[in-house]
């Protein structure tokens, strides 16, 4: 990961802490009807934003140099859209007899149903020297996926045409903005939180969502690059780099306004959020501490595929 972009995520980490901090100190400011009014520039106007800005940032004319390998591309989507939420939710129902909190377990649903995150996928395949384009397309497929409901993302791919070189040209500081906007999103997210009396979160469900969430993602992990390396399976040390990285990673950035709008209202909002809120950082984290165990073994693979080539 380039030192800009890591510094980038560090001080996005920090904010979150942050602005849930600043929520719990004085949580008046940015509930409904205070001072920030979040009803008005939180649900439409931060939202709109998020959305926005994601549908610019994002480069469609890439999605089609990765086009034709379907196999790589459909095991993502299907794992990712189909097989993570499913197994999530079974696996919640052994989870519910627990004394866990509930709506952070439905929370950990949300995060099972998101779709993958453009950036941290494709940085981590990249750094690792995994197939990128095939991290490219998957990952920003994935989030046109996600939220391909929402008419506003496909006027957001008309107006990128007509100003595609403006962007390519001054480079807009796109994840400056999601991230700020975002933090704002959370910090009224949990202002409504602290200013409920009812709501009461328990360190006990805090810490056993928070070591669910690492084994999930270890779990998936392994899971990915166990069917990715199978002899038959057809994919290169480089795709199956694209695959665990791609198939595991879900997005904070759509994810929140997502569930801003779903559950719009609801008293339970944040605690809902909490799991998102917790898999985004772990799956940076992890990623970043298996980069350099993956490369060297993508490295050592492509290596023995090399000198098994019979010369000519």
């Amino acid at each position: 990961m380039r030192p800009l972009e890591r510094m980038r995520k560090e001080w996005f980490m920090i904010g979150i802490v942050l602005a849930i901090g600043a929520a719990k100190l004085e949580p008046s400011v940015g509930v409904n009807g205070g001072p920030l009014k979040p009803e008005v520039t939180v649900s439409y106007i931060a939202v709109a934003t998020i959305f926005f800005n994601s549908g610019l940032s994002l480069k469609t004319e890439e999605l089609t140099s990765a086009l034709v390998h379907l196999k790589l591309h459909l095991f993502i989507q299907v794992f990712t859209l189909a097989f993570f939420p499913a197994t999530i939710w079974l696996f919640l129902q052994l989870l519910s007899v627990t004394s866990i909190n509930e709506w952070l377990l439905k929370g950990l649903q949300t995060v099972g149903c998101m779709p993958p995150p453009v950036s941290s996928a494709v940085i981590l395949t990249k750094a690792v020297g995994g197939n990128e384009a095939a991290a490219i397309f998957n990952s920003a497929f994935g989030s046109f996926l996600g939220i391909v409901v929402t008419p506003l993302l496909l006027l957001l791919f008309i107006v990128r045409r007509y100003i595609k070189d403006w962007l390519e040209r001054k480079q807009p500081p796109f994840g400056t903005v999601s991230s700020s906007v975002l933090l704002m999103i959370i910090y009224t997210t949990f202002c409504d939180t602290f200013s409920n009396p009812h709501i009461d979160l328990d360190k006990f469900s805090l810490v056993l969502i928070l070591f669910i969430i690492v084994s999930i993602q270890l779990s998936f992990m392994l899971l990915t690059f166990i069917f990715s390396t199978r002899n038959n399976s057809g994919f290169t040390p480089a795709d199956t780099v694209a695959i665990v990285f791609c198939s595991t990673h879900k997005s904070l950035t759509l994810g929140i306004p997502m569930l801003k709008i779903v559950f719009a209202g609801h008293e339970h909002l944040s605690l809902i959020s909490v799991p998102l809120l917790i898999y985004h950082p772990a799956q940076i984290l992890l990623g970043s501490v298996l980069v350099p165990t993956i490369k060297s073994w993508m490295v050592s693979r492509q290596k023995g595929v090399k000198l098994t080539r019979p010369t000519v």
